[in-house]
C-alpha cells in the first residue's frame, strides 16, 4: 500500500482526502500537515510516497514547500490539490517546479484516485 501525506490548512479538506484515500484500498493517509513546514518536517519523519498538498497555506506557501521537498526527494510525487484554478500561475509555477499534476478542490473521489494510481 502507497503511502500518502495530505497537507492543507484546512481541517475539512485533509479530512475529505484523508476518507477518500484511505477507503481507495490502495492508498493509506500517513499523516496531515497543516502548512508546508510542517510537510516538510513530516516529508522525513514519515517518509510518503505521495504528498497531496494545497498552494496557499500559513507559515509556509504550497510553493515553497514544493521545492523544498523536490530539493530533498527528486523523485517524491506531489499532487496539488488546490481552489486557485489550474490557469492560475501558482499552478503553473507548481508544474514548472515538479508537481505532478493539479486538481481542483472540492475534489472528486474517483479522479483524485485516477491520478493517484497513475503515479
Amino acid at each position: 500500500m502507497r503511502k500518502v501525506l495530505v497537507v492543507d490548512d484546512s481541517l475539512t479538506a485533509i479530512r475529505q482526502m484523508e476518507k477518500i484515500i484511505n477507503e481507495s484500498g490502495d492508498f493509506v493517509c500517513v499523516g496531515r500537515a497543516r502548512s508546508g513546514l510542517e510537510a516538510i518536517r513530516l516529508h522525513n519523519e514519515l517518509c510518503p510516497d505521495i504528498i497531496c498538498m494545497d498552494l496557499n497555506m500559513p507559515d509556509m506557501d504550497g510553493l515553497a514547500a514544493l521545492r523544498c521537498l523536490k530539493a530533498l526527494d527528486n523523485d517524491l510525487k506531489v499532487v496539488i490539490v488546490s481552489s486557485v484554478g489550474g490557469a492560475d500561475s501558482w499552478c503553473l509555477d507548481a508544474l514548472k517546479l515538479g508537481a505532478s499534476t493539479v486538481l481542483s478542490k472540492p475534489a472528486d473521489a474517483e479522479k483524485v484516485l485516477q491520478v493517484l494510481r497513475g503515479l
